[in-house]
């Protein structure tokens, strides 16, 4: 619009503010410096002169407080006059033009009267004759409305303002006919909606594949035939306004659209190879097709539009006019049609969305016509985006309800196999008492041969009451196992169905991830539209190289880097690119080049912008630093700080201001927007040969397979797409990784760190284990090794957004709920790392910094009983009072989970199966390891030959069923302490 403001405004208006002044102030009277406040009138003054006439002070205050009202109102309609080159006046300009000259009559200002009364019947003739203003009668209007502010302030300078006839004049020509000598060739945004004289028979189009085949056809379409002569196209015609069908206009949007990209790419192609002619025939033909679409939907000032390139086209081709021009002028022309379908595509706020979001109405368009007889019609269903989001959070949060069963399931598990050990002791324990009952029958059975010696023994019933009671416990004890086994055989059929559910809504869940998925490639068309204009506005010539643009991108994630891009691709031109005698002079081929390649790298979407132009200047940057305060005086940046700061708010290295950079916005909102979807930009730049921006974005923002992580009591989850291995070392490899600074794995370094210091927890240190794990981490070219405490697991998470104040750190992609409910950040720790928030140890150490002091570990109790009930409420008691606990049934099962883990202190019952304690402490005391470790014995059986036994094979206290908590808790501590 700033290059229309220049060339295409009428030479005998004025075109600035400061023209329009001198040109209303008479020559005797020099109005004041511009910029210049004009004294007001006091408001104590009853009455005040302007120029011949006087007025009260307070019909001149209500004048001039109207006035701009309404000059504000028509500078408001005017602005987007000159932005939408469709658009019509509105009433509520003409009465606004309306009211400020009936008030300028009223306060007899006559040159204000009379040039408002001018607009006013020019809005009304518009209005009325539903004709769209071209580009010079929108400036004329803006001209008058800024003359009318000038006038306006003359006023208030206590100066009477003169006519300006010209500018009266001049609008009344707008809106009239003109005589066809009189008409000029018209330009391309004035023909973007004029109209010409066209057969009727072109105006039938094709919105069905049937009707584009038959337009596809050898022989040339039948608009370049039949098209009239270019002085016929100039022959004025009734005006037409649009008469849009409802239900044809979604369809025809979504054909226009692709109509639109077939005829960019056909466009490029012809660029690439001028010589070959199918490009103009295929240009023509997709041309012919839109107009008739835009005609059958009812846009028919779009459908003129499209006639008129068509009409250029075919006079350019047979002209001989030159390619590179007809090219550039076609560009233009389908850049207005895009914006076009734009606006038809949201008249009303629930019709449609923006061009990067899905259709937001429903409808079946199913292609009948030209259907095979028995073949599958196909048909596509219009769905709103946002409710296919919602559709992705429900099955997301299917996935978690499962997950949450799948944990029940296995503590249910756990139950029954908890039940099944209590089952077998319990038939163990039945089975002595049916011995010792049986031995006691056989007691009474020689005493009753003694005493009843007449009577045969089969004749005579000695059982007790005591056989009858272990028979029946015995059949209890079988219902029980039956009733156990049952609930086992049900639990794996429940787990079986679980898992098919599983996969089943695992595959709901990718297949609406597909949904969600959109190609890069339906941003082609907007992004060389973007650099066609730029290049176009600052006299430069470039051109864009797209690659990798099948690759697919979840909708969310490309909405959101859509303007990003686009800020970047304006300022690879206005800062990047050179003027064509400057790339020649340094060498280089006239046409600029800039290179954005779209690729997958893991779970991750890589996208490179490069150009070969002059590179960042760091001169320059530091210059604009210290100039805004950025950097000090004396302080010399690294390139990586000086490369940093142009992603400062308000930093620019423009010297001048233009449409396409100058500002400083942009830079800042481009890390801004990326750091929102979890991604992370990188820049590198060599002086004289061009500047590479790197963005990381997520694949995905809906759902992800993620490796759950502890570190201390901390949760988190790491995606699995960058896990290249996952290492179980002892301490000795362990530590020859940490010497040298991390690990060789497949011809790549891995540096190692911890994963707390680089959440900025220096202090932390990892948890002695016998075991450490170590996961290797890769991302396009950058690696890491990663140690953690412990593993909880693969599973598919559901990435939740954490808000804003926490997804825009760099490294923090999102959280999610597990099943339990707790909520886990989802991080990524290469992009952490190359913050550089993390540092460890020997870094510290080496840089001369005193190096952290060690945090004291968690202190372990060890529970030993083979009492369930025992091991549980001892276990709770311990951990509300801060230690960590674990558990052993038997002396057996506690030596197995010492050659993982030593705990601080041990407390043990005697009767025990498999392994008693005083076995148990017998092995305690033989092994090296745990020769030292505390042992309590908590028994039931408190005689003092049990205690002395105990004592003597090692035991530190012994204590009686049931034990004094507070008694149990002071002497856990006093051995810890003591321990320690």
């Amino acid at each position: 619009l700033d290059g229309l403001r220049e060339d295409n405004v009428p030479t005998p208006a004025p075109t600035s503010e400061e023209g329009l002044a001198a040109e209303a102030v008479a020559p005797e009277e020099p109005s004041p410096a511009p910029g210049s406040a004009a004294p007001l009138p006091a408001t104590t003054t009853q009455s005040l002169r302007i120029g011949d006439i006087e007025l009260s002070s307070g019909l001149y205050d209500l004048f001039r407080s109207e006035a701009k009202v309404h000059l504000a109102s028509l500078a408001e309609e005017c602005d987007i006059l000159l932005r939408n080159p469709s658009h019509l006046p509105g009433e509520h300009a003409q009465r606004s033009a309306h009211t400020l000259a009936g008030i300028s009559g009223t306060a007899r200002i006559g040159a204000m009267h009379t040039l408002a009364r001018a607009l006013e019947h020019a809005l009304e003739r518009l209005i009325e004759r539903q004709t769209v203003p071209t580009i010079p009668e929108a400036h004329l209007l803006e001209q008058s409305v800024v003359t009318l502010d000038t006038m306006l302030g003359e006023a208030e300078r206590l100066s009477m303002p003169l006519r300006v006839t010209e500018l009266e004049e001049q609008l009344d020509s707008v809106g009239r006919d003109v005589a066809p000598e009189e008409l000029e060739p018209v330009a391309e945004e004035e023909a973007a909606y004029e109209i010409d004289a066209e057969p009727a028979a072109d105006a039938i189009g094709a919105t069905t594949a049937a009707a584009a085949q038959e337009l596809a056809k050898p022989e040339p379409p039948a608009v370049i035939e039949a098209a009239p002569a270019p002085e016929a196209a100039l022959e004025p015609a009734a005006p037409v306004h649009d008469d849009l069908d409802a239900q044809l206009l979604p369809i025809f949007i979504e054909e226009g659209n692709d109509l639109l990209a077939q005829l960019n790419t056909t466009l490029r192609e012809w660029r690439s190879d001028p010589a070959r002619p199918e490009p103009a025939t295929a240009t023509a033909r997709l041309l012919h097709t839109l107009k008739g679409s835009a005609r059958m939907a009812g846009a028919m000032r779009l459908g003129e539009h499209v006639h008129q390139l068509e009409s250029r086209l075919e006079s350019a081709l047979n002209a001989g006019r030159d390619t590179e021009s007809l090219l550039e002028e076609l560009e233009s022309g389908l850049d207005l049609a895009t914006q076009s379908i734009e606006r038809l595509g949201r008249p009303e706020p629930e019709e449609q969305k923006p061009e990067t979001a899905q259709p937001a109405t429903a409808a079946i368009a199913a292609e009948m016509e030209g259907a095979e007889p028995g073949g599958a019609l196909s048909s596509t269903l219009r769905v709103r985006a946002d409710t296919i989001d919602n559709f992705v959070n429900q099955a997301g949060e299917i996935g978690i309800a499962r997950t949450r069963i799948d944990g029940e399931l296995r503590t249910l598990r756990m139950s029954l196999l908890d039940l099944t050990e209590n089952v077998i002791r319990l038939r163990n324990q039945l089975r002595e008492v049916e011995i010792q009952a049986e031995m006691q029958m056989q007691t009474r059975i020689a005493q009753a041969e003694s005493t009843h010696a007449e009577f045969d023994p089969l004749e005579m019933d000695r059982y007790t009451r005591l056989q009858e009671l272990t028979r029946m416990m015995a059949e209890s004890v079988g219902d029980v196992t039956t009733v156990q086994q049952n609930l086992l055989r049900n639990l794996d059929g429940a787990e079986l169905a679980l898992n098919g559910q599983a996969r089943m809504s695992r595959e709901l869940q990718q297949a609406l991830m597909q949904v969600r998925m959109v190609p890069f490639d339906s941003l082609a068309d907007r992004l060389y539209r973007i650099v066609r204009q730029s290049a176009k506005e600052l006299g430069k010539r470039v051109n864009l190289d797209l690659r990798g643009g099948r690759i697919e991108l979840d909708r969310g994630v490309l909405e959101t880097i859509t303007a990003p891009l686009e800020h970047l691709l304006r300022n690879a031109v206005a800062h990047g690119i050179e003027l064509p005698e400057q790339r020649v002079a340094a060498g280089k081929a006239p046409i600029g080049q800039i290179t954005l390649t779209v690729r997958q790298e893991g779970n991750e979407i890589a996208i490179s912008l490069s150009d070969d132009g002059a590179g960042l200047d760091l001169q320059r940057i530091a210059e604009r630093g210290r100039a805004q305060g950025l950097l000090g005086d004396d302080e010399e940046a690294d390139v990586r700080r000086l490369t940093n700061l142009i992603f400062m708010p308000g930093f620019t290295t423009s010297a001048s201001v233009s449409t396409v950079a100058g500002r400083g916005v942009g830079m800042d909102v481009v890390k801004a927007e990326t750091a929102s979807v979890g991604g992370r930009i990188d820049v590198s730049s060599t002086a004289g040969e061009g500047t590479e921006f790197r963005i990381f974005l997520p694949l995905t923002l809906a759902a992800t397979q993620a490796l759950l992580v502890r570190v201390g009591t901390a949760t988190y989850a790491i995606p699995s797409g960058m896990i290249a291995q996952v290492m179980e070392l002892k301490p000795d490899p362990l530590d020859q990784v940490i010497s040298d600074g991390g690990v060789h794995w497949q011809d790549a370094f891995y540096p190692h760190t911890y994963l707390p210091w680089l959440l900025g927890d220096h202090a932390a240190r990892p948890e002695p284990q016998r075991f450490a794990w170590v996961l290797l981490l890769r991302t396009g070219g950058e690696t890491l090794a990663v140690q953690v405490d412990s593993l909880r697991g693969n599973q598919e998470v559901v990435v939740k957004n954490a808000g804003p104040q926490v997804v825009r750190i760099v490294g923090i992609t999102g959280v999610t709920v597990l099943g339990d409910g707790e909520i886990v950040f989802i991080i990524n720790p290469v992009a952490l790392a190359s913050q550089q928030t993390g540092r460890t140890e020997t870094t510290a150490v080496a840089e001369g910094l005193p190096a952290p002091e060690p945090v004291a570990h968690q202190t372990t109790v060890m529970i030993v009983d083979d009492s369930l009930t025992v091991r549980k409420i001892t276990g709770r008691l311990l951990e509300r009072e801060g230690y960590r606990v674990l558990t052993a049934k038997d002396g057996t099962d506690a030596l197995e989970q010492l050659v993982e883990t030593v705990p601080d202190v041990i407390l043990s019952d005697i009767e025990m199966p498999r392994m008693d304690g005083f076995d148990l402490l017998r092995n305690l005391r033989a092994d090296d390891h745990t020769r030292e470790v505390p042992v309590i014995m908590i028994t039931s059986r408190l005689a003092d030959k049990h205690r002395e036994y105990a004592m003597s094979l090692g035991a530190s206290h012994y204590l009686g069923k049931p034990y004094d908590e507070d008694e149990l808790l002071g002497i856990i501590a006093s051995l810890t302490g003591t321990a320690h």
